[in-house]
């Protein structure tokens, strides 16, 4: 498997120039704000949502100032709806650093949620780039619209297959879907082109999704035990749900009882991955995963060939076998 420092080479440089731009994109004259917004720079993560954009815009093309524009929107929104999400979630880490609503509280939080957001949409308008804007928003609208399916459904625990892909679709997949989207969308303004980049994305983030329901298992997880952390938090995925859909019913009023109910403890939580693990729901989810994947290559294999397309496709081999 390729790293992540491979699959950048044909964007080293425009991924340095993004951190410039990015960095003044989030500046401020009020100090409280200049202070947090450099301790969220500070803590970036592996930016594949930017390398999403620039490898392809470099599909069709070269990165221009409208790619540019395209990757500091989807990181501002993007990290918007994450400090958001962790002041939703009562949640005090991300990335193994303090959450904003750890440190300063989730007033502060939710205003610098909110500034990040004013600062995408002010850098669209200023730059007039109403195309990019239209598919980022539309992203976090569906983003938005996900996550309270997530918790409607999450309630009565009676979430199938159709309703989780649109929940994951929604959640996860239509973020790398606008990033593939606005990168090709900066350099060529054909729709057709623009929604099978779109395609691809959405295709790569389904897949991106299920990898993460099987680190719940232990599948393929660094440190390769089960966390069981989302059968603690009632979260519905894929392998759970077929082991639901293929158990009798007693099995599973059982398994339901366990994961409403008894979800705090360990033993019983264990239980659940065990009986998930044997009805064949990891496997089932692989192989799941593994068309997703397929699809996305297919999409992708249709763009003429060079160094960008030869790294989304090891972006995408990266996506289903990273350890964390």
């Amino acid at each position: 498997m390729a790293l992540l420092e491979e699959i950048k080479a044909p964007i080293k440089s425009e991924m340095e120039t993004f951190e410039k731009k990015f960095r003044h994109s989030m500046k401020s004259s009020v100090p409280l704000l200049d202070k947090i917004t450099h301790y969220i720079i500070k803590r970036k993560g592996k930016q594949m949502r930017p390398m999403f954009v620039f490898l392809s815009a470099k599909l069709v093309g070269d990165v221009n100032d409208s790619t540019y524009n395209a990757a500091s929107l989807i990181e501002l929104l993007h990290t918007a709806t994450l400090v958001h999400d962790d002041v939703v979630d009562d949640a005090y880490e991300r990335r193994s650093f303090f959450s904003i609503n750890a440190l300063w509280k989730n007033k502060i939080a939710v205003l610098v949620g909110d500034y990040l957001l004013s600062r995408g949409l002010l850098l669209s308008v200023d730059k007039g780039e109403f195309d990019l804007l239209r598919l980022v928003s539309n992203a976090v609208r569906e983003m938005s619209e996900g996550e309270l399916l997530q918790m409607e459904k999450t309630r009565k625990l009676n979430i199938d297959e159709k309703i989780y892909f649109d929940i994951i679709r929604q959640k996860t997949a239509t973020l790398i879907a606008a990033c593939c989207a606005t990168g090709v969308a900066s350099n060529k303004k054909d729709e057709e082109t623009i929604q099978r980049a779109k395609d691809f994305g959405e295709a790569v983030g389904i897949a991106f999704q299920i990898k993460d329901d099987l680190f719940d298992y232990g599948d393929g997880s660094k440190i390769g035990k089960p966390t069981g952390i989302d059968i603690k938090e009632k979260k519905t995925t894929l392998p759970l749900i077929y082991a639901l859909n293929n158990a009798d019913n007693s099995t599973r009023r059982g398994l339901i009882y366990k994961i409403k109910n008894q979800n705090n403890n360990d033993k019983k939580v264990r239980e659940v991955i065990d009986y998930v693990k044997e009805s064949g729901g990891i496997e089932y989810a692989r192989k799941t995963m593994m068309e997703y994947v397929d699809k996305a290559l297919k999409i992708l294999h249709t763009f003429p060939e060079n160094d960008a397309r030869n790294s989304l496709e090891q972006l995408v081999e990266y996506t289903v076998n990273r350890k964390k």
